[in-house]
């Protein structure tokens, strides 16, 4: 008797199952620095980025034809509804670029479920890391054989935040989101994530942002950090868009010290281009009570609660 012959089916059931879902994790940007323009127009970065256990989730099944098909369920469903057809969704694009680059070694069209639980338009990735999770499901039940670099290299050309949501661990991200490299001494922290429901079009707010040459990241500390250490050093860093984004949408001040002035939260900011805002809780029980006061005095934001990845 072969160990096929001896495997348990529904093990092997689960297995190939769990085989076609991947998870777009939120991204947050802990510090983003814009150090200036390029000729071209787009902007050199400094950031360092973490991921929260809280995300999208995608899932891939067969398509009667050789098209990409998406559907689309989930919270924040409808509000991507309104500003992207499904057709135009970054999913369908980084599927359509598979198939032209590997014709040979793709077996077929596709449907992709995206479950689409984070807000659009935040700050904290959730198209880059739909497109993200799309080459990493792809590349692995398609067997195309690519290794996360070149994942990450085939990303950048749909967005500065996709190479590094490919990785989805803690990192520096540099140039124009194109250098990604992984930072080790990241703890894990249990956040509170909070969106006043306002979208907020990076772009805008790149615009917004006043030509000037500003200083890089400040060094980070070679040895693995407590959160409360990390909190020491991100208080000299900044988010250059934040200014600009309070011209923008002025409720995102207004959260982020909604947030700062709870007494069990260490730390907030906002996240890349906002408009959510993350806080720093040092156990999972403050960060909850926080939310709930928060969703108490503005039912009518988005409040998660939440943990990031350390190193």
């Amino acid at each position: 008797m072969t160990a096929d012959e001896t495997a348990d089916p529904i093990a092997i059931s689960i297995a190939e199952a769990a085989g076609k879902i991947e998870s777009a994790r939120a991204k947050i940007n802990l510090a983003l620095h814009v150090l200036n323009r390029r000729a071209d127009g787009y902007h050199l970065l400094d950031s360092v980025v973490v991921f929260a256990e809280l995300a999208d989730r995608l899932t891939a099944g067969d398509s009667d034809e050789s098209v990409v098909e998406i559907g689309i369920d989930g919270e924040f469903a409808d509000d991507l509804a309104e500003t992207t057809r499904p057709a135009d969704n970054l999913v369908c694009a980084v599927a359509d670029a598979l198939i032209r680059a590997f014709p040979d070694r793709v077996p077929g069209g596709v449907r992709i479920d995206l479950t689409k639980n984070l807000p659009i338009a935040a700050g904290i990735g959730g198209g880059s890391a739909d497109a993200a999770a799309t080459l990493r499901l792809l590349n692995r039940i398609w067997r195309l054989g690519l290794t996360m670099p070149q994942l990450a290299e085939l990303g950048a050309s749909l967005g500065a935040d996709v190479p590094v949501c490919v990785f989805s661990r803690p990192a520096r991200m540099q140039g124009i989101g194109e250098r990604v490299t992984p930072v080790v001494t990241i703890p894990a922290m249990p956040v509170v994530l909070v969106n006043p429901g306002v979208a907020v079009e990076t772009g805008a707010i790149f615009r917004r942002l006043k030509p000037a040459e500003r200083s890089p990241l400040p060094s980070m500390p070679e040895r693995a950090m407590s959160p409360m250490e990390l909190v020491f050093w991100l208080r000299k860093t900044r988010n250059d868009l934040f200014a600009p984004a309070c011209e923008a949408a002025p409720v995102i001040e207004t959260a982020v010290r909604m947030l700062a002035s709870d007494s069990d939260c260490m730390f907030a900011r906002m996240s890349g281009s906002g408009a959510t805002v993350f806080g720093i809780f040092l156990s999972i029980d403050a960060a909850s009570r926080a939310a709930e006061r928060l969703q108490e005095a503005r039912p009518n934001w988005w409040t998660a609660v939440t943990w990031t990845e350390g190193s």
